[in-house]
C-alpha cells in the first residue's frame, strides 16, 4: 500500500477569508466605540487643550486597536491553520514565501501613511500649545517639598496650595520648582508639565468649566510625595475679580507694589542689595561668569563688556537701560521664558539694585 505524502499547504488557509471579514468588522466596532464612548470615563474636558488632546488620543486608540485586531488574531489564526499535520516528520518544512512585492509595499505604507499622519496631528497640538494666542492672564506655579505656591501679577504674596482659574480667560502658566523635581497636572486640563529647579516649563489653557478641581504632582519627591496635592478653582471672571480683590490685588496695583508704573532709577542702585536679590531671585538660572557659561539662562558676570557677546539675548545693546527693561519685561527665546518682574515679585528699586550689582561684575 503507498505511503500517503503530506504536502505543505501554499495557500492562505480554508478560513483566511472568513476571518479577514470578523477583523474587518471587529475593528470596525473597535474604533466606532473609541471615538464616541465618552473617555476618559469620569475625567471632564474643563477647558482647552484637552479637547485636542483628547482627540489625539482617540486616534491613537483607533489605531491601535485596529493593529492590535490584524496582528494577534492572524497570529492565532495562522498558528492553528499552518500548524504541523498529524503524521508529518517533525523536520517538515513548512509552507515558504518569498518575493511578494504587493505585500512588502502595503505593510510597508500603511504604517508610514499612519506615522506622518500621528506627526501631523501631534505636531499642530504641540505648535498650538507653545504659541501663545494673546494670553491675557499669566501665573506662575513654584513646586516645593510638598505643596505649591501661585504668584500672581500685582499680587503682593503668592497663594498656597489653591490656584484660581477665571473662565473663558487664556492663561500662561509658567512652572518650576524651588527644591527637587515636582510634577505639576491638572487632569480635566489634561495638561502635565515636570516642575524643575532652575527651568521654567510653560504651559497654556484656556479653562472653560467651572468647577473645583485637583492639582498632583506627578513626580516622586519625598516621603510626603503622595500627599502634594492643590486645588485648581475654575470660576467667573466675576467671581475670580472678588477672589483676588480679597488678596489684596487692587491695593498692590494701585500702590505700585509690581515693578510696573514709574521708570526705573538706575543711578539709586546699591550693588550690595543687588548681589542678596541674584542670589535669591536668579542665581537657580543664571552663573555670574562669562555670557557662555550657561545654566538655563546665560552667564551675566561680564555682560557689559563681554566681546564675544556684544548683544543681549533680544538683540538689544548691551546697556544698563536695556538690561532693566528685559529685568522688567521678561523674555521668550530659544532656551525658554524668563518671568517678568511682576513674576518675580521685584519693584523697580530691586531692578535697579540688580542692574548695579551686574555693573559691578563688570567691572572686576
Amino acid at each position: 500500500m503507498a505511503q500517503r505524502v503530506v504536502r505543505p499547504k501554499t495557500n492562505l488557509g480554508p478560513g483566511f477569508w472568513p476571518v479577514t471579514a470578523f477583523i474587518v468588522v471587529l475593528s470596525a466596532v473597535c474604533v466606532y466605540v473609541v471615538e464616541t464612548l465618552p473617555l476618559p470615563i469620569g475625567l471632564i474636558q474643563a477647558g482647552a487643550p484637552a479637547d485636542a488632546i483628547d482627540s489625539l488620543f482617540r486616534f491613537l486608540g483607533a489605531v491601535a486597536a485596529v493593529i492590535f485586531n490584524v496582528v494577534v488574531i492572524y497570529t492565532v489564526y495562522f498558528a492553528i491553520a499552518f500548524r504541523r499535520p498529524k503524521g508529518a516528520p517533525a523536520s517538515m518544512i513548512g509552507v515558504q514565501i518569498h518575493d511578494a512585492p504587493v505585500l512588502e509595499f502595503w505593510w510597508t505604507a500603511i504604517p508610514t501613511i499612519l506615522v506622518i499622519i500621528l506627526a501631523i496631528f501631534s505636531t499642530k497640538i504641540w505648535a498650538d500649545l507653545q504659541n501663545s494666542q494673546g494670553d491675557v492672564l499669566t501665573i506662575e506655579a513654584i513646586g516645593y517639598q510638598f505643596g505649591f505656591q501661585f504668584r500672581y501679577p500685582k499680587l503682593a504674596n503668592p497663594v498656597t496650595n489653591e490656584l484660581h482659574l477665571p473662565a473663558n480667560t487664556p492663561t500662561t502658566i509658567h512652572i518650576t520648582s524651588r527644591d527637587v523635581i515636582h510634577g505639576f497636572w491638572i487632569p480635566e486640563l489634561r495638561m502635565k508639565a515636570d516642575m524643575v529647579p532652575g527651568l521654567i516649563n510653560t504651559i497654556r489653557v484656556t479653562p472653560t468649566v467651572p468647577g473645583t478641581y485637583h492639582i498632583i504632582c506627578t513626580e516622586f519627591c519625598g516621603i510626603a510625595h503622595g500627599r502634594m496635592q492643590a486645588t485648581a478653582v475654575i470660576e467667573t471672571q466675576q467671581d475670580f475679580a472678588k477672589w483676588f480683590a480679597k488678596q489684596g490685588g487692587q491695593q498692590a496695583a494701585a500702590g505700585g507694589g509690581s515693578a510696573a508704573g514709574a521708570a526705573v532709577a538706575l543711578d539709586q542702585g546699591k550693588a550690595d542689595a543687588g548681589q542678596t536679590l541674584f542670589g535669591q531671585k536668579c542665581s537657580a538660572c543664571h552663573s555670574t561668569g562669562p555670557f557662555a557659561q550657561k545654566l538655563v539662562g546665560p552667564g551675566l558676570g561680564k555682560i557689559f563688556n563681554d566681546p564675544d557677546h556684544p548683544k543681549l539675548v533680544n538683540g538689544a545693546a548691551a546697556t544698563p537701560q536695556d538690561v532693566a527693561a528685559i529685568v522688567k519685561s521678561g523674555f521668550t527665546g530659544d532656551i525658554g521664558t524668563m518671568p517678568s518682574a511682576q513674576m518675580n515679585q521685584l519693584s523697580n528699586s530691586d531692578i535697579a539694585n540688580l542692574v548695579a550689582y551686574l555693573v559691578s561684575l563688570s567691572k572686576k
